[in-house]
């Protein structure tokens, strides 16, 4: 998962009531830690763990909630069976509502054991903070679903609305087996629903126990990768030209620095902006409030865009993440590679952004081609107030005081294979991490005890709320 950071917007909120401290876990928070922990100390690397493991586990617990055999599907492909996953059927009582979906990817970007503090597959509760790799990202969210069809299933409760869940692996992996794109593709009728619920919003603390701000991801940029390749004869190093690979591929990396998309608005990053202006302090929030009205504004875009993240929310951008090229000290190189990757404004495909880099490279003996063909076109899904009004109904009784802002992601989430099938996806709030981001994808991962359990209550409430 890639998320927006705020710190700007934190600094900004700090004056905001802190939340009453807990008096300890509850009985039910407790039966909930056993669940989760058992799903994040279920290694689901790509490279030695098991998302089909931990997809059978969390089946075992629903059916032993009461949950049928005939509404549980575990689901895996033969050329990957330890890329496994699961969907689950919960049914409604209405007869005209379409179902809503939970996602949740429960694969986990890789660890190394060396590398960190403490034991990545090992839950460790320490200081205010659960640790380990998934603890956030993303086995807090698939842990709170799975828990919530637990409740539901032991308390008997009959939603209007038939709620499913789709545990999925492949979500932290580019060009991996992707459950989520593989049920989209293939069983549709699955995960067949009026909208679905996915990790990307949340909520952002000050680091000192006080939640800020609780986002909605109304929307996400597309990922691809860009592999460009410049070759050459090469020749002794002794008698150097200027007809150089490596020099071709540094003058084309730095057009891909200097060169700037087109700004572009939609529904949910007009909403931001003209939103969360008054969060923000001076010039940028000023420069905010005009852009949103005025998107012709260059003083005010210019302002805007110093702020990388924001910046980013504006366009398409691509940035060359790694160079490879040479086969000896002593010869000129012969074959050069960069990596350059490109996080696509929704409704741009790969395509029209190949074409932009090699209108900008001007080159044509550099060679671009896109690491993953046919990926789809990042569609964004309506400000729909029967979605977003129950998040910020729910987020005033567990939150009073926290303003609910809708953001486009400016990474991206598996939403992307639903919402190009005609499923519009939303990044719920609830969970919140603190400005540094928890170590999310880096070391010593993280969560706050009190965000795990607030956020599973706000959850659980919002679920109820969505179906009805």
């Amino acid at each position: 998962m890639k998320t927006l950071t705020f710190a700007a917007l934190a600094a900004s909120l700090l004056a905001g009531g802190a939340m009453a401290q807990g008096t300890g876990p509850r009985p039910d928070q407790l039966e909930f830690r056993g669940l989760y922990k058992e799903l994040v100390e279920t290694n689901t690397t790509l490279s030695v763990g098991s998302c089909t493991l931990a997809a059978e586990r969390m089946a075992a617990r629903l059916k032993a909630a009461g949950i049928k055999d005939d509404q549980i599907t575990l689901f895996s492909v033969p050329e990957k069976p330890r890329e496994g996953g699961l969907v689950v059927l919960y049914p409604g009582t209405s007869k005209t509502l379409k179902p809503m979906l939970m996602l949740a990817h429960i694969d986990v970007v890789e660890a190394n054991r060396a590398d960190w503090e403490r034991d990545p597959f090992t839950l460790l509760e320490e200081n205010g903070y659960f640790y380990a790799r998934g603890a956030y990202d993303d086995k807090a969210q698939a842990a709170i679903y799975t828990d919530a069809l637990i409740r539901f299933a032991k308390t008997g409760y009959k939603p209007k609305r038939t709620i499913k869940l789709a545990l999925t692996c492949g979500e932290e992996t580019g060009g991996a087996f992707n459950g989520a794109e593989w049920l989209a593709a293939n069983r549709r009728e699955l995960i067949d629903a009026e909208f679905a619920i996915n990790e990307g919003g949340g909520g952002r603390g000050d680091g000192q126990g006080k939640l800020l701000v609780q986002t909605v991801q109304v929307g996400e940029k597309a990922y691809q990768d860009y592999t460009l390749t410049v070759t050459n004869p090469g020749g002794h190093s002794s008698t150097p030209v200027r007809d150089n690979a490596i020099y071709a591929m540094s003058e084309a990396v730095l057009k891909v620095r200097d060169h700037t998309f087109p700004l572009q608005f939609n529904d949910t990053t007009r909403s931001y902006f003209a939103k969360a202006a008054p969060l923000f302090p001076g010039e940028t929030g000023q420069a905010m409030a005009a852009l949103a009205a005025n998107p012709t504004d260059k003083a005010a875009e210019a302002i805007v865009s110093r702020d990388k993240s924001m910046n980013s929310m504006l366009r398409t951008t691509c940035v060359a993440t790694m160079v490879d090229g040479g086969h000896a000290r002593n010869a000129l190189p012969q074959r050069v590679t960069a990596n350059v990757n490109c996080r696509i404004f929704p409704g741009n495909s790969s395509d029209q952004v190949q074409a932009a880099l090699e209108a900008v490279i001007g080159n044509p003996l550099i060679k671009i081609e896109q690491t993953v063909r046919n990926r789809p076109i990042a569609k964004q899904p309506p400000l729909d107030p029967r979605i977003i009004g129950p998040m910020e109904r729910v987020a005033a009784r567990h939150f009073p005081g926290v303003p609910v802002v809708p953001t486009m992601s400016t990474g991206a989430t598996d939403g992307l294979f639903l919402s190009a099938v005609g499923i519009p996806v939303y990044g719920i709030p609830g969970l919140w991490r603190d400005p540094d981001g928890n170590g999310t994808h880096g070391l010593n991962e993280r969560i706050g005890v009190r965000s795990l359990y607030e956020g599973r209550d706000y959850i659980f409430d919002l679920i109820k709320g969505l179906a009805g």
